[in-house]
Parts: structure tokens; sequence; C-alpha cells
């Protein structure tokens, strides 16, 4: 189980005394510094005055906030990474998402829904497993041609079941079986993305789409075709933390992991940078140990 308190912390525990350490190296389509061409593709949304989204998150614990803050109504907010870094925070979400009272539409491509997990994490925010269930509609694809199918569905789906967040779970994972042709899942892709758009446009509810680490290069048409971004958040997991990156603001957001109930160094005030959990290995100091 993962913390959920913005704080950072060392990648590793070592013999030295621990300082916290720079966030690894972006992705190549994040980059630390300067707008590249890929990034102005995203087309991020003008956030000057933005719009709050009605996400159905809770604002306790602060992970939840920190997530609420990137989705704005009618916009999609894209997860990349690897899937042992995505899930943990994606069962946080729906389990949040139960303890806020709100409803999620979810399209799974990977075949990756884990109900009997769900169950163990929101018994830890004090949600019943049921609950949690109770607040996600759920449709599977198992080829492409059925996700186009459900896409375009999705519009008439929400306004039958109104939701507060629309999640399509790894949709490119669906058309990567072998017997469709490169072209034509790139064309499939691409109008998997201008259908996005549509329904951002027609329910201005936000969209959250997961990807594997290689990010929208892995789904054509979404930076071009697809809904206006609102930010995109990577996912890095080390032996340590698991890590978080914004795009919009630069924000970065560090999880560690924890026993229930277990309390940081963070509960004495905003001011402490640093979590150590509590089995980390000793580590040495420069002062002498005195007996008595």
């Amino acid at each position: 189980m993962f913390d959920i308190d913005r704080f950072e912390v060392p990648e590793e525990f070592g013999g030295e005394d621990l300082l916290p350490v720079p966030f690894p190296a972006p992705t190549p389509f994040l980059p630390r510094s300067g707008p590249p061409d890929v990034a102005r593709r995203l087309r991020l949304a003008p956030r000057t005055h933005p719009a709050r989204a009605t996400t159905g998150l809770p604002s306790s614990p602060p992970l939840f906030a920190w997530l609420a803050r990137r989705f704005a109504p009618g916009q999609l907010t894209l997860w990349v990474g690897a899937r042992a870094a995505l899930d943990p925070v994606l069962e946080m979400l729906y389990a949040g998402n139960a303890l806020g009272r709100g409803r999620i539409s979810l399209l799974e491509g990977a075949n990756h829904f884990n109900p009997y997990r769900l169950g163990e994490v929101g018994r830890g925010l004090g949600v019943d497993a049921a609950e949690v269930l109770r607040h996600i509609r759920l449709a599977r694809s198992f080829t492409g041609y059925q996700m186009v199918a459900l896409v375009d569905a999705w519009s008439a789906e929400v306004r039958r079941h109104p939701s507060t967040l629309l999640i399509g779970h790894d949709l490119p994972a669906a058309f990567s079986i072998d017997d469709i042709p490169e072209d034509e899942r790139a064309a499939l892709l691409r109008h998997v993305a201008g259908s996005l758009r549509t329904l951002a446009e027609s329910t201005r509810t936000p969209i959250l789409l997961t990807l594997d680490p290689a990010g929208p290069a892995g789904f054509p048409g979404l930076d071009t075709a697809g809904p206006p971004w609102c930010d995109l958040v990577t996912f890095s997991r080390g032996p340590v933390a698991l890590r978080l990156r914004a795009l919009r603001d630069d924000a970065r957001l560090a999880l560690v992991p924890r026993s229930p109930g277990q309390c940081g160094i963070e509960e004495f005030g905003e001011g402490a940078g640093e979590v150590i959990a509590w089995d980390a290995p000793s580590r040495r100091t420069a002062r002498r140990s005195t007996n008595g």
C-alpha cells in the first residue's frame, strides 16, 4: 500500500545519510525544459481561469486533491507509464471515486480490471468492496473492432447513465491482435481519437486515458484529432517510491509504501521533506553512539 501524501523521497536507501534526490529523467515526450514540437502538438487547453471538474473524488487524503486538479470538463487527461507504476494509483482512484460518491464509466482495453484487488484497496480507505464496484460501469473489449463500436456508443451510454469521470484503460491494447494490418490499426485508432473528441464535446465530462510507456506515439491521431488536453502525467516506479509528474505545471508527487496505520514525518508539518518507511535499513551518521 502506498502512502498518499505529497513528499519526495530518496530513490534508494544506502549507507550514507539520506537526502532528497531529483526526479528521474523524464520520458522522451515529456522533456525537462523547453516546449518541444511534440509537447506543442498536445494542444493543452488554456487554463487561465480553469474550470473545476466534478470528478467525484474526495478532497482527502491529499492524493485525490492532487489528481482532481489534473482534470477539466470536456478535456483529456493522459496517464503514461508501466503497468506496475500505473495500476496502484488507478486502483486508488477507483476506490476514492466510491468514497466521494462519484460515478465512473470505464472502457477496458487490456483486460486488467481486478475486482478482488479493488476490494482490498477500498477496505483500506474504509469503503465496502461491493460499494467500490457499484460506482463503476465497465465495458470490456477483446478486439479493436469491438473497441471502435464501444467508443462510438460511449456518448449515448453516458447520457443514459451520467458519470463524473470517463476512463479508457489502455485502449490501443485492443488493437494489438496480429490479423489487423498496421495501416488499418492506425486508421482505426485515429477514428477512436475523433470519437473521443466528440464524446468530450457532447458530454463535457473529464476523460482519463491510460497508456503504456510508449505514450501518445502508440495512439495515432490522439494529439491531432482527439480532445483538447488538460494534462499529461507520467508514472515511474523505483525501489522505494512511486513518482508522478504532471506536464502542465511540472507538479511532482511521490508515494512510498506504508503499512496500514503507519505515520510518517509529514505528520509534523508542511516543511517535512523526507519520508522513510519503517522497514528501511539503518543509516550511518557522523555522531558517535554513547552508553548510559
